[in-house]
Formats: structure tokens, C-alpha cells, sequence
């Protein structure tokens, strides 16, 4: 199986369109019959509450912005265009199988990428995901089957961050939230962040990486 560790970048998408792809990628992974890869994607407006007691109730005003319950760690945040997602599909048996070790990898691929901007992120011991500051620039929430990871990471590139004032964000007040945009005051390519990323996970897990193409996970079916 190859070496690669392969991202596909599916664009602007429905969430629960991927979030029903990645359940299934998982199955195909568990089972050998795909190798690891990395989904890519900017999702159309959406809360999720993951699996922290009363998450839903973080969610204040959700008005028609549609609301799933699903089965990452962590609590609620929002997800929509300008903001980029990733969706590690990994077996964690040929890397490290201490899910600390897999969160902390998270933050600190995203850690280094910010720095191309001069952003200088960091960590907060209470709460995983990335800071600038006393701000929250990337949300972290994973869960793992048989060892094969799903879920992943949010960084906000050029967020409309209105949105997070319709919940508190990981329980959290919704003024914690930033953005590249926000803090650099300029217009950041999606693209370009993905590059930079895509980048720091070879560097993190020692894999070569590629683009590949949507097309590949219908082959893979």
C-alpha cells in the first residue's frame, strides 16, 4: 500500500454528506482496502456538539443554520465557508497509538503553519486546539475506531465569525474566536494555508504527501 499520505480536497461542501463519507472511509481503511488520506474541505454553515455532557446547550441561537450531534470529542463549534477542515483518515498503528500524542501532533502542524503569516500560535493546557494569544484560532475534536483516526481539525482562514455568537464555542464565550483574517487584516487564500499544512504533516509524521483527486475515493470504493 502506498507510502503517501494522500489529501483530497473536496471543496465547499454539505456537512453531513461528509460526515457520512468519512464513516465509510473508516470502514475501508479498518479493513485495508484504502491507505491513509487527508479530506479537505470548506463546509456550507453548521454547528456540531460532540460528545461532552450538555454540549447542546451551547448552542444559543442556531436559527436555520442545521445542527448535528456526532461522536468527536469535544463540544460545540461552527463550521462554514472560509474556514478549513480537515479530516485525517489514519491508522494510528503505524505512527503512535497515544491519542495524546495524535492531538498534540494536530496543534503543532497547525502551530508551525500559522508562523508563514508571523502568527504566533500556541497551546492552552485546559483546552486542546490552537491560540493566538487569549484567542482560539483552531478547534480540535477527533474520535477513533480500531485505531483508524476521523474528525480532525478547523482553522479559521477568513471565517465569518458572526456565526459564533449563535453558541459559545467549545463552552467558551463567543468573543475567544479569531481568524487569520482578524489578525493579520488581510485576505489569506484557503489554497494557501492547505499548502503550508499539507507541508507540516509530512514533516510531523515522516510521510510524503500528495494532492490527490476526488475521483480516487470512488476508485477506492
Amino acid at each position: 500500500m502506498s507510502h503517501y499520505l494522500t489529501f483530497i480536497n473536496l471543496g465547499i461542501t454539505n456537512y453531513e454528506e461528509i460526515l457520512n463519507l468519512q464513516r465509510s472511509l473508516v470502514d475501508k481503511r479498518i479493513e485495508g482496502s484504502i491507505g491513509d488520506l487527508v479530506l479537505v474541505t470548506e463546509h456550507r454553515p453548521v454547528f456540531t456538539a460532540g460528545r461532552k455532557k450538555d454540549a447542546l446547550q451551547n448552542i444559543l441561537d442556531p436559527g436555520e443554520v442545521p445542527v448535528f450531534e456526532i461522536e468527536r470529542g469535544g463540544d460545540v463549534t461552527y463550521h462554514g465557508p472560509g474556514q478549513l477542515v480537515i479530516y485525517p483518515i489514519i491508522n494510528l498503528e503505524n505512527i503512535n497509538t497515544h491519542l495524546d500524542f495524535y492531538l498534540r501532533s494536530l496543534e503543532d502542524i497547525t502551530i508551525r503553519a500559522l508562523k508563514n503569516w508571523g502568527i504566533k500560535g500556541h497551546k492552552v493546557k485546559e483546552y486542546t486546539g490552537v491560540w493566538v494569544g487569549e484567542k482560539k484560532i483552531a478547534s480540535i475534536g477527533i474520535s477513533v475506531r480500531k485505531w483508524v483516526t476521523y474528525h480532525g481539525l478547523a482553522l479559521n482562514v477568513s471565517t465569518d465569525m458572526s456565526f459564533f455568537r449563535k453558541i459559545n464555542p467549545c463552552g467558551l464565550n463567543p468573543a475567544v474566536m479569531t481568524s487569520m483574517k482578524e489578525i493579520t487584516t488581510r485576505d489569506i487564500p484557503v489554497s494557501q494555508v492547505l499548502y503550508y499544512m499539507m507541508k507540516e504533516f509530512e514533516t510531523e509524521f515522516s510521510r510524503p504527501v500528495r494532492l490527490g483527486d476526488p475521483e480516487e475515493l470512488g476508485k477506492n470504493g
